[in-house]
């Protein structure tokens, strides 16, 4: 297939790129710059310029292809993070590249997230939809838009990252964690940190973003997780004893100050499971698991910043 794929030269998006080419799939990449073209030709996939603004880009990337991952979100760690532009941004590129692939039967595959469910310590499933009201919700509006589109002709699909992909080159919520615990002086945890996160190695992510369009079922929601739930002290005690800091368990309402917007996620009890998307696309993770990954050192490698 000629796969047209937005976020390409991201975290996930490049090792989506490097996934679908080794299966023999051709690729074309939106680069944003110079330097995200040049990263993509050097990977052997060809270059569209272009963001996310960029609708009529968007929509003639896709009609030009055999299938879509949209894998771009504007994703802004700082505490002027406008989430809620950001989701009506992705919504935008959602509808233009649905609208270009309308009765096509072509794979739409668009990247989401399992931290969009209602946590609380229920373990989510491929089945499960956002709370009416819930923070979860706004961004779950573009994943129903996209479900939305097979009734329309597009074999839509959605993967639901775990809140931590993880693998060498991270600079997600793990990323920032050690840079917290740095400046801080210790590695925290809010209470007993019982609560998990959900996690999934970045090989896996990739693979399982290619099986889904090669043959999802239109209108399938997907699980990218590879380990249902990892308690946040284990997590914390890693970082701790890498960093050769203390780990300290710190009150609810001391997690804003501590981890400043991350503190929502830091306390997320939102366990997540696989088991849908492995019976349908015979999926099996089999790369490391989170703290198997912390322990080859390779996070701590590396300044972190906050």
């Amino acid at each position: 297939m000629r796969v047209f794929v937005t976020g390409a030269t991201g975290f996930i998006g490049s090792a989506v790129v490097r996934e679908l080419l080794d299966a023999g799939h051709q690729v074309t990449g939106l680069a944003r710059s110079d330097t995200s073209a040049a990263a993509l030709r050097a990977a052997g996939a060809e270059v569209r310029r272009g963001d996310l603004a960029g609708l009529d880009g968007l929509a003639e990337g896709a009609a030009a292809a055999d299938a879509v991952a949209h894998l771009a979100f504007i994703h802004d760690f700082s505490a002027d993070f406008d989430f809620a532009a950001a989701c009506a941004a992705d919504l935008r590129a959602i509808e233009s590249i649905g609208a270009a692939l309308e009765g096509s039967d072509k794979p739409f595959v668009i990247s989401s997230g399992t931290a969009l469910l209602s946590g609380g310590g229920r373990v989510g499933t491929e089945e499960d939809t956002p709370v009416p009201g819930s923070f979860g919700e706004v961004r779950g509006r573009n994943e129903n838009a996209a479900i939305a589109l097979a009734d329309r002709g597009v074999r839509s699909a959605s993967v639901r990252f775990a809140p931590t992909v993880h693998g060498r080159g991270d600079h997600g919520f793990v990323h920032l964690l050690i840079g917290i615990a740095r400046e801080k002086g210790f590695s925290a945890q809010v209470g007993d940190g019982a609560n998990r996160w959900p996690a999934v190695h970045r090989t896996d992510a990739a693979r399982l973003v290619r099986l889904a369009l090669e043959g999802a079922p239109a209108g399938t929601r997907l699980h990218a997780v590879g380990e249902e739930g990892v308690p946040f002290h284990e997590i914390a005690t890693a970082i701790g004893r890498h960093l050769d800091l203390p780990v300290h368990s710190i009150a609810p309402e001391e997690a804003a100050p501590h981890f400043g917007w991350l503190g929502h996620i830091a306390t997320m009890d939102a366990p997540a499971s696989n088991a849908l998307t492995r019976k349908w696309l015979e999926w099996e993770p089999t790369g490391p698991g989170l703290l198997e990954d912390l322990e080859e050192g390779h996070y701590f490698d590396r300044p972190a910043s906050v």
